[in-house]
């Protein structure tokens, strides 16, 4: 969770907020990816990309 705070801090000191949606992007498509690899629905979501 370090890591978070740390990365928040460098957004709000160097006002790089643009980089916020992109993070959470990344990680949603992340996360997505992690658990529908072992799922049925994985053929389907590797089609997306």
């Amino acid at each position: 969770m370090e890591f978070l705070r740390d990365l928040w801090l460098f957004m709000k000191e160097r006002k790089k907020f643009w980089l916020a949606p992109a993070i959470i992007i990344l990680l949603i498509l992340g996360i997505l990816i992690v658990f529908a690899g072992g799922s049925a629905v994985a053929p389907f979501i590797y089609t997306l990309f």
